[in-house]
């Protein structure tokens, strides 16, 4: 069984790789850093209109319930990974969720200014920071019981990386995998998926980030590596070229949407899914996604 997905690689040069893989818990409790940027123009239009298109009142503008009046404070990771952001800079509206971001605050009638928050740190309980976190968070049962989350903007597959001369190049099923030493990062879908759907022989090996993880694939202190499908595709055609995607888990079994997370019990999150029901049913959304995420091709379903 074959499932055409959706997916366009833009041809930018590859980031920098990091090196070791790191313990699981590496990075939990990190403070990290929240340094700000606020961008010298909104990219989605050349100005902020006064008024909200088409959300309630109590959402637009300097009403919406944001941490500074009439700025919407926008988290994500640093590096921020393409195709989800381009040049490693949130600010310039280039990249999907970056291009996403920008989509709902113009629609809720506000600038936004960024911030830096690990990706570990973003889902853990107490205060946060910034309005909302936009960084290819899985919504799963766990990571709600201590934030709280916006409805999906998108629907990604997990698939396996695996080096095209390597022995790993042969699987074909979740069952050709189990023997091989599987890697992602930790925190991640990516890793729950090593976990509970391949169960391998050996403990994977759990990386701070992505950079780390193709690193060791490169290294050969993995076999092969897990990431969400429109990043295996960037990191096979652009920046481990001799790499390939041995396959995808079915969306049926392994289903994964990414929201965008707020603080428990945060107001502004139905003010957020209000911009996005509207993004959403006026085509912008699936507009963005043709943009930096679509093109047809087709990805083996691991069985």
């Amino acid at each position: 069984m074959r499932i055409r997905t959706a997916l366009t690689v833009l041809p930018l040069l590859a980031l920098p790789l990091a090196c070791a893989p790191a313990d699981e818990d590496d990075g939990a409790d990190d403070p990290g850093t929240s340094e700000s940027s606020t961008p010298a123009e909104d990219p989605t239009d050349d100005e902020t209109d006064s008024e909200a298109g088409g959300v309630s009142a109590e959402c637009s503008g300097d009403q919406a319930p944001t941490l500074e009046a009439g700025v919407l404070t926008v988290a994500t990771d640093s590096p921020a990974f393409t195709p989800w952001f381009v040049d490693d800079d949130p600010t310039n509206g280039e990249g999907f969720e970056s291009a996403v971001a920008y989509a709902v605050a113009d629609t809720l009638g506000l600038p936004v200014e960024w911030t830096v928050v690990p990706f570990n740190k973003s889902y853990a309980p107490g205060p946060k920071d910034f309005d909302f976190d936009i960084n290819q968070i899985s919504i799963t049962p766990e990571r709600a019981e201590a934030v709280d989350f916006s409805d999906g903007y998108y629907t990604a597959a997990q698939a396996v990386i695996g080096l095209k001369d390597s022995a790993v190049a042969g699987a074909t099923s979740v069952a050709d995998l189990a023997g091989y030493k599987l890697g992602a990062q930790t925190g991640t879908t990516s890793l729950t998926v090593i976990r509970e759907s391949i169960q391998p022989e050996q403990d994977p090996a759990v990386f701070e980030d992505t950079n780390a993880a193709k690193q060791a694939l490169l290294n050969g202190q993995v076999d092969g590596i897990v990431a969400d499908l429109p990043t295996a595709f960037y990191i096979t055609a652009v920046e481990i070229p001799k790499a390939t995607i041995l396959g995808q888990f079915s969306s049926d079994t392994n289903p994964e949407e990414f929201g965008m997370l707020f603080e428990k019990g945060n107001p502004l999150r139905d003010c957020v899914n209000e911009a996005l029901a509207i993004l959403e049913g006026d085509g912008t959304l699936a507009a963005i996604e043709e943009q930096w995420l679509s093109s047809e091709v087709e990805v083996p379903v691991l069985q």
